[in-house]
């Protein structure tokens, strides 16, 4: 593919998912600062790869070089017995769309009920076990299917679906706790 041709592609397929990139980075990281590093990395893995997209889902498929990248940078860069977690920010940024409006109108008790939901939520991911927060942070926080998520971890869909359904049952098992 000429450079040009390469730059065009890379802008229609990958420039468009750079925010759920990130936001993955950071949940797989921990770290805004890291997670730079990572989509970064995985940016430049994407545009020397962009020739070999056969099409699809293109957010899938750079999510799963998201997902990779981390992986690899976290190898490399932290010790084993570092937990990583994503920010507060990440739910606000990946539930915009999805927020009932109301609750915005509804004053600030709301607004600060809202925001106490959240950590008490981001913090409940942050304790479940790497396999069901990873599962439940692509579907339910970025939104990809049962099939891509069994492509990307590479894991029969029953398994995704056993996973999901695992960290969602000790999501509501840790949160009915803490009221």
């Amino acid at each position: 593919m000429l450079n040009g041709e390469a730059q065009a592609r890379f802008s229609q397929v990958v420039l468009p998912h750079l925010g759920d990139a990130l936001a993955l980075a950071r949940w797989l990281t921990g770290s805004a600062t890291d997670a730079e590093d990572v989509v970064q990395d995985a940016c430049m893995k994407a545009y020397a790869g962009i020739d070999g997209y056969a099409g699809g889902n293109a957010r899938a498929w750079l999510l799963t070089i998201v997902r990779n990248a981390a992986y690899t940078w976290l190898a490399r860069n932290r010790p084993r017995a570092v937990v990583a977690v994503g920010g507060l920010g990440d739910l606000d940024d990946m539930s915009a769309g999805h927020r009932d409006q109301s609750l915005d109108s509804d004053g600030p008790e709301a607004s600060l009920i809202a925001k106490a939901d959240q950590a008490a939520l981001a913090t409940a991911i942050a304790a479940l076990p790497q396999p069901f927060r990873e599962t439940l942070v692509l579907r339910d926080i970025t939104g990809l299917s049962y099939r891509d998520i069994a492509v990307m971890l590479d894991v029969p869909i029953g398994t995704v679906m056993s996973r999901l359904a695992r960290a969602r049952g000790q999501l509501m098992s840790d949160l009915g706790r803490a009221r």
